[in-house]
């Protein structure tokens, strides 16, 4: 096998009841036959939906045998020792072209208890979003267990929801137990555990393609739902040019955005994990000791944890990116 560098990989699209064409018309990529793509899973190890490398000597290699073969070079021996194969991380574009269902994802014991998987702590990163469009995050009041499932079952559940009105730039942590939804209109991007495990709590009352009622998971969401209230759900933050400023931090990763209007040296050595670049707006140049790759509004980019720096080159007057790692010790 060759050496490694930085690593693009083929993205996975998916076809969804409530998905568009902004994947398309705002981020450039070609899904093409799929009637309503709703998803770009960019880096995934998923089963059934490992990525592929689409650049450089490696091109063809799965995520997967790259991780067998390379181990901590790739991912970082820390991220290694307590992931193995399976990448920890799922990043994917997504847009909303209808509400989604109201849903909730279960914790690392529940998930461990019932699926022999790990949990779903997640974020999102609005890239663009229609005028008035809205998400939801949490509840809008003090609810327990019992309020809850009166309301749900009089159709009364959105009364006691956070929704909030969005913008390009918005950024929501939704750790595993808050119940959300993405709202229509909006475009985001997405960081999580590699855990496609959602359990669907309302729908608005919406029918599949063949006119059945989309299935619910009323009782399993019963036992993974936090009904703490919060003052606030969306992250406040203040960007700063040239700067990684951070978004969210917690024991899956680390997410931060950088603003980029002149060339930027990144030290990584510090560092025990694999870094990924999504770019948000504009193009770069990452310079490092395996020669230049470019990255695009878009695009997502995998850096191994054996390369210790990087020069990120905004190749347009700006671009955006955002920098995606595990911290140290967090695991």
């Amino acid at each position: 096998m060759e050496g490694l560098y930085p690593l693009k990989f083929t993205p996975i699209y998916k076809d969804k009841i409530w998905g568009g064409n902004k994947i398309n018309t705002i981020l450039g990529k070609d899904f093409g036959q799929l009637p309503n793509c709703g998803e770009s899973w960019e880096l995934s190890g998923v089963e059934g939906n490992v990525s592929v490398v689409s650049n450089g000597d490696l091109a063809g290699n799965t995520l997967e045998e790259l991780i067998e073969i390379y181990m901590g070079d790739l991912v970082g021996d820390q991220v290694f020792d307590a992931f193995g194969i399976e990448f920890p991380l799922l990043i994917k574009f997504i847009d909303a072209n209808d509400d989604l269902s109201i849903q909730v994802h279960p914790n690392d014991e529940l998930s461990k208890e019932r699926h022999n998987a790990f949990g779903k702590t997640e974020m999102w990163y609005v890239m663009q979003a229609d005028k008035g469009s809205k998400l939801q995050s949490g509840f809008n009041q003090e609810v327990d267990e019992d309020k809850y499932l009166f309301k749900l079952e009089h159709d009364e559940l959105t009364d006691i929801l956070n929704f909030e009105e969005v913008s390009a730039g918005d950024v929501f942590f939704i750790p595993a137990g808050r119940v959300h939804a993405i709202g229509k209109g909006i475009l985001l991007a997405e960081i999580q555990q590699t855990s496609d495990i959602t359990y669907r709590i309302y729908d608005y009352d919406r029918r599949d393609s063949e006119g059945n009622p989309r299935e619910l998971h009323t009782d399993l969401a019963l036992g993974a739902i936090d009904y703490t209230l919060f003052s606030e759900y969306k992250t406040n933050y203040e960007p700063k040019p040239n700067e990684s400023v951070e978004l969210a931090s917690c024991q899956y990763f680390t997410t931060n955005v950088l603003d980029l209007t002149d060339i930027v040296e990144k030290d990584y050595s510090d560092l025990d994990s694999f870094v990924i670049y999504i770019c948000l707006e504009g193009r770069v140049c990452i310079e490092n000791i395996s020669g230049p790759e470019w990255i695009q509004k878009g695009e997502t980019i995998l850096l191994p944890a054996s390369i210790d720096s990087v020069v990120l080159n905004p190749i347009s007057a700006s671009a955006k990116l955002l920098e995606v790692y595990i911290s140290n010790k967090l695991i």
